[in-house]
Order: C-alpha cells, then structure tokens, then sequence
C-alpha cells in the first residue's frame, strides 16, 4: 500500500515537471486526442515526445494540480507497488485525472488497467507505453475501455515549426498529388526548404534535437540500446538475452546495407540464428521503432513473415548506426518514414512505392526520369534536390509537410 510520504513525493515531482514544461509547440498529434476520454493509451517509440504531451495537456487544462497526477512508471520507488494500488491512493485522495508514463515497466498492466476503468469510474486515467504493445492481444480486452493513438518523430514541417524557421498547417496527401506547383511556389516565396532538408535528414526526426545537437547520435544509439535490452524483454517474457544480442547483431548488419531485399537464409547464417527468430525480430524491431518492413502484399503486415524489403525507421538513426549513408538510400527511408504515417506502403511490381494500392511512386535526384514507371496510371516522381514541383514531378522535401 501507498504511503501518505511516498504520495505527497509524487505529487511534488508531478507539479515541479508541469511547472517546467514549455507550451510554445505542440505535436501534430496533441489535437487529434479525444482528450474527454475515460482512459487514452499514447504509443510510440522512445524520444517521440509522449511524455511532453502529456505533462502540456495537463499544464493548458488542470488550474488545480491537486485533481491531477502524472507518474513515470520507471520510478524505483514504485517497485513495491501496483498501478492499482496509485489509482486508489490517487480516487482516495480527490485526484481526477491520473497520468501514467511508460506503463510497459509494470507486470500484469493490462488486466491492471482495466480493474482500475471498472473500480474507478471518476477516475480518468492516459499512459504512455511502448510502440511494441500489443494491445490488440490483450487478455483483459481493453479494446472497448480506451481510445489508442499512435505519436512518431517529427516530420519536416515540425521539424521547421519547432525550430522557429517556417509555421505551416499540414497538407493532405491528395493536395500534394494535385496541386503541387501552386503548394511548393507558396512554401517558396518564404522559405528555400532545400536549405533545411539536409539539416532534417540528419538530426531533425526526434525532438530531442531541439535540446542539444551534441550528442544527439548518441543519444539515439542509447535508445536502441534500451529499447532492445529493457523494452522489449518487457513486452516478451520469453524472450532470451541471447537473443537479444542477436537482435542487436541484426539491426548492426541491417544498417550496413538497407534498403536491402532480404535472404532470410544469408541473415540466420550471419547472425546466427533460426528463420523463426530472425522473422520474429524483424517483427520486434519494426514495432519498437527501428526497423520499417516493406511488403509486396498489404495483408502481410497483420502476420509473421518474410519482408520484402527493409529500411531502418528513419534517416537520423541511418546516421547515429552507419555514418557512411548515400542519398539514394536516404531518399526512399524519408519517403517511407513519412508516408507511412499517413498511407498503407506496399512495394509495387514496377517503381518503388505503392500507396493505398493505387498510387506509384518512384524515388531519385532532380535528373530522375518516368521511364521506369512511364505508361502506368497515377504514377509520380519524388525527386530530391528540385524546389518547385511540376504535374506529377513532385519534390521529395514536399512529402514532409503531409503531418
């Protein structure tokens, strides 16, 4: 049970956090929640910014920070104790709505949360976890208890917002397929995004840029680190440190050679391991933010299997694992690091992205020609180094404005 000491320590922690935490920009995501929720679930990979949200939602609307507290999860205080057992301390005290950060520290936190939604019903209650939670599989069937959402890196158009550079509204997909001079002249008259692209493609995807450069590559190695060691062993109780380091070995060699179209027999070899360890880490890596596996059938993605083709997540951790990048890699990873947000991402039989299984896309410099996909209905060209888009030429850096 929860001391009356240990309670007032978490309070204190929760308003000094509150207090510290800046209102200026908030994630494309912060007003797509339905914050009147009962209980909100806010996935995503670590350094996406989840626990930011949460402490500005609460900031903007909770005048009194006693109807409130925020947890992190990971505290070693908490160790002794159950989510249940924080829920009823924080109901017992006239708390209103409970804030629980990186939920996947605790055991048994579905069949948790849902005692907690049945037992507290003027209890509101959001947490954080993993982008590997499975809570499609869930043995307390939250499904009908919550609403799920899904927080990812910054996109070029946060990326420009955040640091002061450019503010613009997001710009849908279709948009961009239909009107793509008139949207890039626009963005031109105030901004030459070509002088930030790169900048992005480096260190722009995770907000912890916006602190400090330095040691950024670093930092993004420690989240692979933790994610493989400490994150994924929580979702997958069987999983075997072994294992794990061979999981580490994958992502080692994958960022060596991606985008790659794998011989699923060649990686075991090199890493040493099974067919059905080597799919099912893909698998992990993919949905802890660090792999992106692309399929030549959408229906794959819902089960274990072969991918096609795999990319690292993202362009910045290309360069925190394997500095030696070339453009044509860094090309399609942004491409299907963004629109695979927004889009279903297939691989094409011709060209190298197929979106909502209609349209074509192919990937190259400005000299980049349609030859490859010429003939084929609602087929593009991204191409990088070009400022304004013309028909169905579309410039690369244009795709970052899509959320």
């Amino acid at each position: 049970m929860m001391s009356d000491e240990l309670f007032f320590e978490l309070k204190a922690f929760s308003i000094k956090k509150i207090g510290e935490v800046d209102l200026t920009y908030k994630r494309y995501l912060y007003d797509q929640i339905n914050w009147s929720a009962r209980m909100i679930c806010i996935r995503g990979p670590r350094g996406t910014g989840k626990t930011t949200m949460l402490l500005q939602y609460i900031k903007e609307h909770f005048d009194n920070l006693d109807d409130v507290l925020y947890v992190t999860l990971d505290d070693i205080r908490l160790q002794d104790l159950t989510i249940v057992d924080i829920a009823e301390y924080a109901d017992l005290h006239g708390v209103k709505a409970l804030f629980l950060d990186e939920v996947h520290y605790i055991l048994h936190w579905e069949q948790m949360l849902k005692n907690i939604y049945d037992r507290f019903s003027a209890l509101k209650v959001v947490y954080t976890g993993s982008s590997i939670l499975q809570l499609a599989k869930s043995e307390a069937d939250m499904s009908r208890r919550q609403t799920i959402y899904d927080l990812t890196g910054f996109s070029f158009r946060e990326y420009l917002l955040f640091k002061g550079i450019f503010a613009s509204q997001p710009i849908d997909l279709k948009n961009i397929l239909q009107d793509t001079t008139r949207l890039t002249t626009n963005v031109f008259k105030s901004l030459k995004p070509l002088a930030y692209f790169n900048d992005y493609l480096q260190k722009g995807y995770y907000p912890f840029s916006l602190e400090d450069e330095q040691d950024y590559y670093q930092r993004i190695q420690n989240i692979v680190n933790v994610v493989i060691f400490q994150d994924i062993p929580l979702i997958d109780k069987d999983i075997s440190f072994a294992t794990l380091q061979k999981a580490r070995k994958l992502l080692s060699l994958l960022s060596k050679v991606v985008p790659l179209e794998p011989n699923i027999s060649t990686l075991c070899r090199e890493v040493g391991a099974s067919r059905e360890v080597i799919v099912k880490l893909l698998s992990l890596l993919e949905k802890a933010g660090l792999l992106r596996l692309l399929q030549k059938d959408i229906s794959s993605y819902k089960q274990l299997s072969r991918p096609d083709k795999i990319y690292l997540d993202n362009t910045n951790l290309m360069y925190a694992l394997q500095p030696a990048t070339n453009k044509g890699s860094l090309r399609e990873t942004f491409f299907m690091n963004q629109l695979s947000h927004i889009a279903d991402v297939s691989m094409p039989a011709k060209g190298d992205f197929l979106l909502n299984e209609h349209y074509i896309f192919e990937i190259g410099g400005k000299d980049k020609t349609f030859k490859q996909i010429k003939d084929i209905p609602d087929s593009y060209l991204a191409v990088d180094d070009t400022e304004i888009g013309f028909g169905n030429r579309i410039p690369l850096w244009l795709f970052g404005f899509l959320y």
